[in-house]
Order: C-alpha cells, then sequence, then structure tokens
C-alpha cells in the first residue's frame, strides 16, 4: 500500500503584532503536511520565511516535487539526500518521524533516543516597539524567567534598559536579527553587560559576521541566520558562543539532532528556537531543547488562537499536553 501525502497552507492570526527588525506579523503563514498509510497518519508543519528566499507557493511547490518519491516510501535518510534544507523538508521529515511513532506505538521521543521535556522554562517576547509600550509589555511578563528583546540599530540600548527596569529579576536575550554593525556592537557589549544581558542573538548580516572571528565578547553571541545545519558549524564555532537551533532551518527533526550532538561536541551553547508558528511547529522542538540552555519555543503565544492540545503557556513556562505530535493516537 501506498503513502498518500497532501499538503495544504494555513494563516493564524496572531493575537498582537509581532515586530522585529526586518518587518511585522499579524499571522502566521505555515505549511501542513499529512502523510497517510493505512490507518496512520503523520503531520508536520512548517513555516517559510522571506529571509530565506522561501514563500508558501515555493514550499508546497517544493513538497510537490517529492512527493510521488515519499508516497512510494521515500525513507527520512534519502529525504535528507532528496531535498535541501529548508521549510519543505522540515514539514515532511516532521510527518515521516510522526507516521513512523503512530505505526510502531511508541512516541519520537522513544525512537530518536531522546528524552520529553515536561515543564520548560522558555523565553517570551518582548517585540520591537517604543521603548515605553516595549516597558509596559515587559511589566505584563516580569515573572517570566527569561525575556527574550527585539530591537533594531536605532537606540536598541533605551529598549534594553526600559525592559530591564520593567523585569528587574529576568534573564535577557536581545535580538537585533542581524540589524547592527560591527562598530554598534562593539560600543554596545560593555553596556549590555552592565544591564546583565545573558546571550545576544545574530547582531550583525550573517553575510557580514567574519569580524566574529575569535572575539572574545563580553556577553556570549548566539548564531541564528549564521547556523542553518551541522555543516555551518566548524565556521560558526570560531565566531559565535551558542547556536540557536531552528527546525525550518535543519529541515527537520533528523538534522537537527545531528545539528544538536555536533554543537554539544563543538563546546558551544545550544538554544533551541522556533519561528511564529502553532503548537505543531513547536511539539518536534521540545526534543531538541532537552538540556538546552536557553529555549525560545514562544511562538504559539503569539496567536490569537492555537491548536487543538496546543502547548500551555503559564508565567514564561510551557508544557506539551498528549495527542498533539509525536505519540500514538486513538
Amino acid at each position: 500500500m501506498l503513502r498518500r501525502l497532501t499538503a495544504r497552507s494555513e494563516r493564524w492570526p496572531l493575537s498582537r503584532p509581532f515586530r522585529i527588525a526586518r518587518g511585522v506579523k499579524t499571522a502566521a503563514d505555515v505549511v501542513v503536511v499529512n502523510l497517510q498509510h493505512g490507518p496512520h497518519v503523520g503531520r508536520g508543519e512548517a513555516v517559510p520565511y522571506a529571509r530565506y528566499d522561501e514563500s508558501v507557493e515555493s514550499v508546497l511547490a517544493q513538497i510537490a516535487s517529492v512527493s510521488a518519491d515519499i508516497e512510494a516510501g521515500l525513507s527520512r535518510a534519502e529525504l535528507q539526500r532528496k531535498l535541501a534544507a529548508g521549510a519543505a523538508r522540515n514539514a515532511i521529515d516532521c510527518a515521516l518521524w510522526d507516521l513512523e511513532a503512530q505505526q510502531a506505538g511508541r512516541t519520537v521521543a522513544d525512537l530518536a533516543g531522546v528524552q520529553t521535556p515536561g515543564e520548560i522554562v522558555t523565553a517570551v517576547t518582548v517585540s520591537l516597539d517604543e521603548p515605553a509600550r516595549m516597558s509596559e509589555a515587559a511589566a505584563a511578563i516580569a515573572g517570566s524567567p527569561l525575556i527574550k528583546v527585539k530591537v533594531d540599530a536605532f537606540d536598541p540600548l533605551t529598549s534594553v534598559q526600559a525592559v530591564r527596569a520593567a523585569a528587574p529579576e529576568a534573564r535577557l536575550i536581545v535580538d537585533p536579527n542581524e540589524s547592527w554593525s560591527a562598530s554598534l556592537l562593539a560600543e554596545l557589549l560593555p553596556q549590555l553587560a552592565a544591564l546583565r544581558v545573558d546571550l545576544i542573538e545574530q547582531p550583525l548580516a550573517a553575510a557580514e559576521d567574519a569580524s566574529l572571528e575569535n572575539l572574545k565578547p563580553a556577553v556570549p553571541i548566539c548564531a541564528d541566520e549564521s547556523a542553518h545545519t551541522s555543516a555551518d558549524l566548524e565556521r560558526v564555532a570560531r565566531r559565535y558562543q551558542a547556536v540557536n537551533i531552528k527546525l525550518d532551518k535543519t529541515g527537520g527533526l533528523t538534522e537537527a539532532l545531528v545539528m544538536r550532538e555536533r554543537v554539544r561536541q563543538l563546546g558551544l551553547t545550544l538554544m533551541a528556537g522556533c519561528m511564529v508558528s502553532t503548537s505543531l511547529s513547536v511539539a518536534p522542538a521540545l526534543l531538541v531543547a532537552q538540556d538546552a540552555s536557553f529555549i525560545d519555543l514562544d511562538g504559539p503565544w503569539w496567536l490569537a488562537q492555537d491548536r487543538e492540545n496546543g502547548m500551555i503557556f503559564a508565567n514564561g513556562r510551557m508544557r506539551a499536553p498528549r495527542g498533539l505530535w509525536g505519540e500514538p493516537r486513538a
């Protein structure tokens, strides 16, 4: 019996605008793959990202290009060679993992040889806005243990100061989304250290991060846009102290688990992240988050309404209910 693959796009409105240095989102546009084999259905979700020259249409086209191979029985290992890393491969890879779990009557965590975290601390994001509004947003989540602050190159220090004043006890990640120059980073590093910032995420454009080579920064710097797969890590290890693993960059859980192991071997700090998405995208990322020093999986927290059996968020902590992804379903 052949498998049957279907793919569709979905739009999930946000409860409020999500602003970063390169733009604003008011909805999460995702692509969902269903892979059926007999009575079992595996599901995977991905987020096409314009920064990586992806669109909903291009991702659906990529999925269609390998649909016949997947339906004929293409394995996850073969998929890694058949399709480049990115959102399309992520959706298919996660659907394959989920299908395997249904067929085996086991969890994906068991199949992958990892543990599923229980309740975890996730970063909660304060999106880019006027400093006064960022202060208000931070005050509303001040009880969260970890806050991510989105900034750009226009007076970012004032924004971070506003968040720190409103949330004096929280650990902070500052994320400029590639908007800073090397000179601005050098100027801000000691001031951000004084504000007790724990991590700076991708301050420079990925194509311009050579200036970070062998830098010993006062605040650790994390690669996001500069690190997609394990093939990037030798270079990244010379320029960064941490790596943010996202399944939409790695092209699925299969490569993400390989990348996680290589991050540890290189002595880099592990961060597990996601795009703004539904909980179906985040569920596989929980397996990467095991033992991560920083977890940033609040994507579904931004939705006006999430999927049934979605992640449960409270005070900067999250947990996954049963029945969403990666385990046998009735």
